[in-house]
């Protein structure tokens, strides 16, 4: 199929564009919001091919994965006709949980689709089809050494994110253990929090290089309080890393016995993360399970093979 999407989460469209067909992506000039285009900083396969939107009529757009409230728009004007519809929510809701309509509740020929099941508890679909497929995840291998007794910290916009993310929440870890917090917009983050430089790093790279820098801190730190599954917690499980994290949304789900310490008290948390750095060979072992955890529940083959059996559903 040729499949219609938009650039939105390169992490979770990495795994996605891994599968057996043709990703059509929008390319404007200025690579905004809804022309992003191929990713820069994520490895895409050549089966991702960009088409600006005056030629997008002219393709055979088999099916369209929406991501965003006005795509559908975007799809009426640039394609002039509907072709079967899947909508993909990637987050939690905001504003008056439980309450929240998902925006994708009642469009005819929709099918939603949740990437947790927490997120499918907590959207009003209505009567809207609703599916959950769970994450997959491109395994960058076990690269966890530990050789740096600090604590690894991914999370975008912190300081503009704040409490939703867990920003808050850094200094009272950075009494646990000196923290490299890597992410977009993280400059400046040791200072908005009053933390030295030395307690609270901040890093900016690309996947590739960010998997290798994370493998080489003792330990994983999650301490989002609400938002999806962040895909950073299941690619530190996948490279072999312990993990510390809020037990919230989905957490618990992912993060079994064995494979980490997850908690809504800080104080156990901070007990966890201080135990990890002291005792490397606990958490190699941990970490050990972390990944067998990972691979198990969200390795990329399953993760194709559900969204192969509902693509072909959907496009029927």
């Amino acid at each position: 199929m040729r499949i219609l999407l938009w650039h939105v989460h390169g992490s979770w469209t990495t795994a996605f564009v891994q599968g057996p067909h043709t990703y059509v992506v929008p390319v404007t000039p200025d690579r905004g919001p809804d022309g992003l285009g191929r990713a820069r900083t994520f490895d895409w396969p050549d089966s991702v091919v960009e088409v600006p939107p005056e030629r997008l009529r002219d393709e055979d757009i088999d099916l369209v994965v929406l991501q965003r409230p006005h795509e559908l728009a975007l799809v009426d004007e640039w394609l002039g006709r509907r072709p079967p519809l899947v909508y993909l929510e990637h987050n939690a809701p905001d504003g008056d949980v439980p309450h929240t309509r998902h925006p994708a509740a009642g469009l005819p020929g929709v099918t939603l689709v949740h990437v947790t099941h927490f997120n499918r508890l907590m959207w009003d679909a209505g009567n809207t089809p609703t599916t959950v497929i769970e994450h997959g995840i491109v395994d960058p291998g076990r690269l966890w050494t530990g050789e740096l007794p600090r604590a690894a910290v991914v999370v975008n916009e912190p300081v503009r994110r704040g409490r939703t993310v867990g920003t808050d929440l850094l200094p009272a870890f950075a009494r646990a253990a000196p923290l490299d917090v890597f992410g977009m917009k993280t400059e400046g983050l040791a200072g908005h929090l009053g933390l030295p430089d030395e307690h609270c790093r901040s890093h900016e790279l690309v996947q590739r290089e960010l998997h290798a820098a994370m493998a080489r801190r003792r330990v994983y730190l999650h301490p989002v309080r609400w938002t999806s599954l962040g895909l950073s917690l299941l690619e530190a499980m996948h490279l072999g890393m312990p993990v510390v994290a809020l037990a919230t949304t989905e957490v618990t789900e992912a993060v079994p016995p064995g494979a980490g310490v997850v908690s809504n008290r800080i104080d156990v948390l901070q007990d966890a993360v201080r135990d990890f750095l002291a005792d490397p060979l606990h958490a190699r072992m941990v970490g050990e399970g972390a990944r067998a955890a990972a691979l198990a529940r969200y390795g990329l083959t399953r993760f194709l093979d559900d969204w192969e059996r509902l693509l072909k559903e959907v496009a029927r």
